[in-house]
Order: C-alpha cells, then structure tokens, then sequence
C-alpha cells in the first residue's frame, strides 16, 4: 500500500471548498461505482458517470482529469470507511459479547459498508482486476487480520500468538471468500442468505479456543441461546443444573451447558 496518510482528496485536481462541491465529488465516485458494476471498467466513459451522476460532464473534469483518477479516489474512499469501521468495532469492545454475538456484530458492519456501492465495487474489483489498483493491496487484508487478532487477544488473553494469528487468518481469508461470493451473488436473498452464514462459520470454528465457556472475561447475565432474551424464568433443576425458560420464545434450556452468559 502507498503512503498511509494519503486520503482521497489528495488525487483531487480541483479541492471542493463548499459542502455542495464535497457531495457533489460524492455523487460522481458513487455513480462512477453503479457504472463500473454494470458495464465494466474498461467500457465504462466519463460521460456516462456523469451523466449518473447527475452533474454536467466540464463539473467532473474540474474534479476528475480522467476515470483512472475516479478509480483511485474510490480506493482511498473504501480505505477510509474500511479504517473508520476497524476503529468504530473497537471502540464498542464486541470482545465481551458472547462469541456468536460478536461475530454477527463484528459482520454487521462489514454489511453496512457494502451496501455503499463503491465500498462494493472496491472490493469486488481488488479480487477480480487487482492490478487496477494504486493504493488498496494485500497489506489491507494484514490490517485486517491484525484487527481480528486483536480482538481475539482481549477476549482470551492466554491463547498463544501464534494461534490467535493463525485463527484470525483462516476467519478473515474465509469471511473474504464468502463476502466475494455474496457480493458477485445477483440474487438479494441469496446474497443475505450467505452474509448470515459467516458467523455462524466462524462461530464454529473459534468455539473452542474463544468459546463463551473458556474465559472470563464476559460479564455474568443470562441470556437464552435460542433468541438472545434476557427475559428468563428459573424452571426447576435437571441433573444438577439449573434449567431456564425463556418467556419470549418459551424454550428451555439447561444451564451451564446451553446457556451464554454476556
């Protein structure tokens, strides 16, 4: 990747000094992403993202000198929306939910960002015409396991480095392959259908090095492994476990075994 402290108005030709010029230099990287997705980088002119973009062809080019440059300012728009959800994900400290629920938060975010096209566009374009690229490279998918092992540390603290890297690759390279494909996926309920699959992948897959039940370091309140209520009943004791019932879905279930504590 280039000079980190690149952001996207640097390969401005023009800088927009009014909120009307700003969100018009965000109309065009959004209407150029629509174009590139429907007919293609190499076929995809000017005129017809302009023409998207609702805004007169001379307005581009006091922005834009060419597509190329629309194409780059789209890497650095991603990368900024990319590093702002890393810091917003951190902040929250998903690490102490419990696991399943961090990973359908933590992919919560990865959905929000691509519902906006040139995030989605970006993504798809890096794993499909990667030389294409000038900024955005594989140093973004390190950044990306960094964070996910960073999270994992604070939620198991003894797991070995060395195995919390390995676990955080697997997950990111696998999330990336599913995303790819639910992304390139034309049908939206398909698509929604195997962005909700991601956590319950990687849930499996990290349950028992960051399962619920081998730290202690998520706070103690009960919560029904059915629906996520809080809403719970004592309901009797079976074989030395306390039982629970869940008053919004009316499941049982037994605790320490079924139950998650947040």
């Amino acid at each position: 990747m280039t000079d980190d402290s690149y952001s996207s108005s640097n390969l401005l030709r023009r800088q927009p000094k009014q909120r009307r010029g700003q969100q018009r230099v965000e109309k065009i990287l959004e209407a150029a992403a629509l174009v590139f997705d429907e007919v293609g980088y190499e076929a995809a002119t000017t005129h017809q993202i302009a023409e998207r973009a609702g805004t007169a062809i001379g307005s581009l080019y006091q922005f834009f000198p060419d597509k190329t440059a629309i194409f780059n300012a789209m890497e650095l728009r991603h990368l900024e929306r990319v590093r702002a959800m890393w810091d917003q994900a951190s902040a929250q400290e998903f690490w102490r939910l419990p696991l399943k629920e961090m990973l359908t938060q933590l992919i919560a975010g990865v959905v929000a960002l691509f519902e906006q096209p040139v995030s989605r566009v970006m993504f798809v374009q890096f794993y499909t015409a990667r030389d294409r690229f000038q900024t955005i490279d594989d140093s973004m998918t390190q950044g990306a396991i960094a964070f996910l092992s960073a999270i994992l540390h604070q939620r198991n603290p003894d797991l070995p480095t060395e195995r919390r890297d390995l676990l955080a690759e697997v997950c990111v390279h696998s999330c990336n392959a599913l995303i790819l494909a639910a992304l390139r996926q034309p049908d939206e309920e398909k698509r929604d259908r195997l962005m909700q699959q991601i956590p319950v992948l990687l849930a499996a897959y990290l349950a028992a090095d960051m399962g619920d039940q081998i730290h202690g370091h998520v706070m103690n309140v009960m919560i029904c492994p059915h629906c996520n209520s809080q809403d719970l009943a004592k309901n009797g004791r079976r074989r030395g476990k306390q039982c629970y019932l869940c008053k919004a879905c009316r499941k049982q279930f037994v605790h320490p075994a079924a139950a998650k504590s947040l």
